[in-house]
Parts: C-alpha cells; structure tokens; sequence
C-alpha cells in the first residue's frame, strides 16, 4: 500500500513521462521517491542510488555528483553517511585522488583533514589513518603546512596516542626527538627523557627501555641536581 505522499510522487513522474518503475515501490519513503524523480528529471542513471537501504540525504548526494558528471562510485555505500559522502564528493569535484580517504572507517571529521591535505599537496600518508583521531591528524596537517616539522617521528603505526604527545612535545620544542621515538618506550618513559632534553641533560645515561619510568626519573634528578650545583 502507498500513503498519499508516496502516491504524489508516481503521479507526478508518470505525468512527466518517467520510468516510474523505478520508485514505485512501497519500501520507498515519499523523500526517497522524490530524490529518484528528481534524477530521472534531470537526465541522469537514477537507479545507481535507487536503493531503499539509502536515506533520501544520502541519495541526494550521489544525485548531485551525478548531475556533476562525477565518477560517484567511491562512494555509492548505504555504509557512509551523508557527511561521509559530502567529503568524498568534494575531493571528486577537486580532482582529488579520493580512493585515499574514501573508506567507512574513516567519519566525515577525519576525511576532511586528508581532503583539505590533499589540496594543499601535502603527503597525507602520514596522516591519514584510522588510528588518528581527527584533531590529531588536524595538528600534523598543520605541522607539514606551516612548522615544517619532520613529522614521521610521530606519524608512525604503532604509536599510542600518549606516546603520539610526548613526541609532539618534542618536536614542538625543537628537541632531538629521534632519542626517544621508539615504540619501545611508553609514554611515561618518553616523557623523562623528553624532559631531561629540555633540563640539557645527557639522556643516554637513562635513555634505556628496560628501565622503568620512576627509574628514569630518580636518575634524571639527580643529574639535575649536579648540574645546577655545578653551574
């Protein structure tokens, strides 16, 4: 059975002349068949997104990539969500190579930081990926566009986001972070050595995965303290 609003869409694309069998269907929600009709009016293959697993959003996406003759199959997905394939559809619209972030496990925030990188013509591979949140990979975005920070100590798999920090810190405060960028080390073991770069301290005496974090610490004061009373 229609509703009446469903029945409003078949007559008005049957009095248009359009191939109605496509949404004439009641698994179709009147917001779905208008999107379908609206393909069918403007020329283009609507039944690409004549699927009711599509919300009438979603579908409205793939219908305007399509009315701007884009290749919107990276995108046609019940799997993203609308904003998801907004990301994608602009990257398309920009030429951008978009097979790079056009993936369900990155959400819309995160795609939009690899798309506004791949503008920019920055090397988003040490970036995008699903590990990073999208405020983190919005810091190294900002790090390889304006800092020149050498990012690949930090951009690295495997790195825990505390650990992600430590080295951030680091490069932040122009420290020779290559010392301590090391899975190896946790965080809290990179944050004494971190520390005791910033303190002028030769960290090599401490810098030793097998020693635990307090370890460090007691060690890295007391080289504080005998450098204060020499200086």
């Amino acid at each position: 059975m229609f509703n009446k609003k469903q029945l409003w869409q078949i007559e008005l694309g049957t009095e248009k002349g359009l191939d109605v069998s496509i949404y004439a269907k009641p698994e179709f929600k009147w917001q779905q068949m208008l999107e379908i009709r609206k393909g069918l009016r403007g020329g283009v293959n609507a039944s690409i997104y004549a699927n009711p697993e599509f919300k009438w959003q979603q579908m409205a996406e793939v219908r305007w990539g399509l009315e701007e003759g884009l290749d919107v199959s990276s995108y046609v997905n019940p799997g993203f969500n609308v904003q998801q394939m907004q990301q994608i559809r602009w990257g398309l619209l920009a030429s951008l190579d978009v097979s790079v972030y056009a993936k369900p496990e990155f959400d819309w925030a995160q795609m939009w930081q690899i798309r506004v990188g791949l503008e920019l013509g920055l090397d988003v591979s040490l970036y995008a990926k699903v590990e990073f949140s999208s405020s983190r990979m919005c810091s190294i975005r900002k790090d390889l566009r304006k800092w020149g920070f050498d990012v690949s100590w930090y951009a690295k798999k495997g790195f825990k986001p505390k650990q992600v920090e430590e080295i951030y810190t680091g490069l932040e405060k122009k420290l020779d972070v290559s010392i301590y960028a090391h899975r190896e080390f946790n965080f809290s073991q990179m944050r004494e050595i971190r520390l005791g770069l910033e303190e002028g301290i030769e960290v090599s005496t401490y810098a030793k995965p097998s020693l635990p974090a307090p370890a460090m610490k007691k060690i890295r004061l007391v080289m504080l303290e005998k450098k204060n009373n020499i200086e």
